[in-house]
């Protein structure tokens, strides 16, 4: 039986593809109706983007996927917390649920006050988070030496 560290070790899987290319290790899963229909990863240096965030790509190709804008009945399983940006078209997306495996207390979106969240969706938090958080300093670590 798939469960939140199934999709969100997959969504592992996507960052370690980020850290590979230099990017910062973030990666995203969408599911739905226990599907996989997208991923992304962090890809900003390598598209020149700095709104390729690994959210942002996975919920373009979900909803290209579906062919809606809305994804009330899809799960959003991303390795860090989506920064403000993110959260705002997770919003616009209407996501039934976000599955979360580290906080980002320095960017995250719950730093912004009222939430950005859309009412409706459910939110899950600290899904393999010491996994997301050793990956990602392990990157900033990199950048530091």
């Amino acid at each position: 039986m798939f469960n939140d560290e199934y999709f969100m070790g997959m969504a592992l899987q996507q960052a370690e593809y980020a850290f590979e290319e230099d990017e910062i290790p973030v990666g995203a899963v969408v599911v739905c109706r226990n599907r996989v229909i997208a991923k992304g990863y962090n890809q900003t240096e390598r598209l020149t983007d700095v709104t390729a965030h690994a959210e942002l790509l996975a919920l373009t190709s979900a909803e290209q996927f579906l062919g809606s804008k809305y994804l009330t009945d899809c799960i959003l399983y991303v390795t860090l917390e989506p920064c403000p940006m993110c959260a705002g078209a997770l919003f616009w997306a209407q996501i039934g649920r976000i599955v979360i495996g580290a906080p980002d207390p320095k960017r995250g979106y719950s730093n912004v006050k009222p939430s950005l969240l859309h009412p409706k969706t459910r939110l899950t938090t600290g899904i393999l988070a010491d996994e997301s958080m050793h990956l990602l300093s392990n990157f900033f670590r990199g950048l530091r030496t």
